[in-house]
């Protein structure tokens, strides 16, 4: 079984070409995080959406024109892996460019499944073609169940596009974070998740050049793709200490989220956070932050809010924030 469809791209080969193929144009439309070695034999990783990542390797490379990869769910065994292939062919045409994805291999039952997946990220493309912005993104209609590491990368969607929003006059503002500015807080927290990927091994990561989202996008990438790999039992060497491994994950889910509604809140932006997802990370916050953590700086005093606060209202409260600051949720 096979699935193909066309649409038309307000961009040149060569622009579409790097929409499908770069890990930063990618997180606009399809993933939450995408590792790329673009060459005929490299591999990639794409994490589409929480909880669900695709893994395979390039079989032809032709810039502007034609890419071809296989296609396989980390996890699934439903078939061969290599078996299922994707192309995606780009061709000038009047209005811009056509690009037509294919993916074949495919058995009956997945091939409705990967159509109506495909033609969602399709039309995706489309609009951030031509608006700019594809929006977040409300995919999988039944999410999957949120554990630590799902949490991670559900939270890593909503700060990536808040730091996408971020501009060079906003890197002086200051922050909920009394001690940080907006860019003394990105700094933070690529110091926090790159020492979370320092002690799980994950592959070094160049960050120091790129926009703020690109920097904690590499870092964030390797981190969750090493945490997949070793999964959540025994300790983490931390250098200061021996930790669960699992709170190590859920630092992460509070490090991405709390620290998007600080940047959202600095900046005056709409911060975009499904409910589900506020409720998870809250119920990690009550599991990990304590009151040595309080007492060490951490975290300051949890803030008192009204019975009708929603649970990300609760969540920065309970971080010691102040949740009026909320901007539009």
């Amino acid at each position: 079984m096979s699935f193909s469809k066309t649409v038309v791209l307000p961009a040149t080969p060569d622009e579409a070409f790097d929409l499908i193929t770069q890990p930063e144009r990618l997180r606009r439309w399809l993933t939450i995080a995408a590792r790329v070695d673009l060459r005929v034999g490299g591999a990639y990783r794409w994490t589409v959406v929480p909880g669900m990542s695709a893994a395979g390797t390039f079989t032809e490379v032709e810039p502007g024109k034609r890419v071809v990869f296989t296609w396989d769910w980390e996890g699934e065994a439903a078939m061969p892996a290599g078996l299922s292939t994707v192309s995606v062919t780009m061709e000038e045409t009047a209005g811009g460019t056509a690009v037509t994805l294919s993916h074949h291999g495919l058995s009956p039952d997945q091939e409705a499944g990967h159509a109506e997946g495909w033609s969602h990220y399709l039309d995706r493309l489309v609009v951030l073609a031509t608006t700019g912005d594809a929006g977040a993104d409300e995919w999988p209609p039944s999410p999957v169940p949120f554990t630590e590491l799902t949490g991670a990368e559900a939270t890593l969607a909503v700060i990536q596009r808040v730091l996408a929003g971020l501009t060079p006059a906003d890197m002086n503002l200051p922050t909920p974070c009394e001690e940080f500015t907006v860019e003394q807080l990105v700094g933070h927290l690529q110091e926090s998740v790159g020492g979370i990927a320092a002690a799980l091994g994950a592959r070094d990561v160049q960050t120091d050049d790129g926009s703020p989202e690109e920097r904690i996008a590499a870092l964030a990438q390797a981190t969750l793709e090493a945490f997949a790999a070793r999964g959540l039992e025994g300790t983490i060497d931390m250098g200061f200490a021996q930790v669960p491994a699992n709170i190590v994950a859920n630092i992460l889910n509070l490090e991405f989220l709390v620290h998007a509604w600080d940047f959202s809140a600095a900046t005056g932006r709409p911060l975009e956070v499904a409910p589900a997802l506020s409720d998870y990370v809250l119920e990690l916050a009550r599991k990990t932050i304590n009151q040595q953590l309080r007492d060490g700086g951490s975290f300051g005093p949890e803030n008192i809010v009204a019975e009708s606060a929603d649970s990300l209202e609760r969540l920065i409260a309970f971080t010691g924030r102040r949740p009026e600051l909320t901007v539009t949720t």
